[in-house]
C-alpha cells in the first residue's frame, strides 16, 4: 500500500491567535500583583541605608568675599579672602577647594578705588583657572 501525502492548501495553513495568549497573560500578572503581600516585598528587600561618611567634607553657607586694596607700607595690592591675607598662590590654593566643594559658591570681590587694575584681572584669571564661575565684582 502506498502513502498517499496530501497537499496542504493555502485553506490548510494553521494560524497562532494572539489575542487569547495576551489576554491570559494579562489576567496572570493582575493575579500575582493583587495577591502579592507588601511583607513579601520587604523579606527580601535589603534596604539598609549606609553608614555616613566619616569625613564629611565643610559646607560653605556664605559667599566668599575677595578684598583687593593697596598696602600703605609696600605700595603694592594685598589680596584678603575672607579677612586673612594670602599671597597669589595661598589664594589659588584656597579657592580650588572651594570650587572642589561646590563649583557655584558666589565668589564676590570687593575692589578699593586705589587699587590697581591689574590685581583684579589676576584674582578674575585665578577664579577663572580654578572653575569658579559665578563672580561679583564691587569697588569700594
Amino acid at each position: 500500500m502506498a502513502l498517499r501525502t496530501k497537499k496542504r492548501t493555502n485553506q490548510d495553513k494553521v494560524s497562532l491567535e494572539m489575542t487569547p495568549m495576551i489576554d491570559v497573560v494579562f489576567q496572570l500578572l493582575i493575579f500575582f500583583i493583587v495577591t502579592l503581600k507588601q511583607e513579601d516585598i520587604n523579606a527580601f528587600t535589603d534596604a539598609m541605608r549606609p553608614q555616613p561618611d566619616p569625613n564629611p567634607q565643610p559646607v560653605v553657607t556664605e559667599p566668599t568675599t575677595i578684598l583687593i586694596g593697596p598696602d600703605v607700607r609696600t605700595g603694592r595690592d594685598v589680596l584678603v579672602l575672607n579677612g586673612a591675607p594670602f599671597t597669589e598662590k595661598q589664594l589659588e590654593d584656597r579657592l580650588k577647594r572651594f570650587a572642589r566643594m561646590d563649583a557655584n559658591t558666589t565668589i564676590i570681590i570687593k575692589c578699593d578705588e586705589r587699587s590697581l587694575h591689574g590685581s583684579l584681572v589676576k584674582v578674575l584669571d585665578i577664579c577663572t583657572k580654578v572653575g569658579l564661575r559665578q563672580l561679583a565684582v564691587f569697588s569700594m
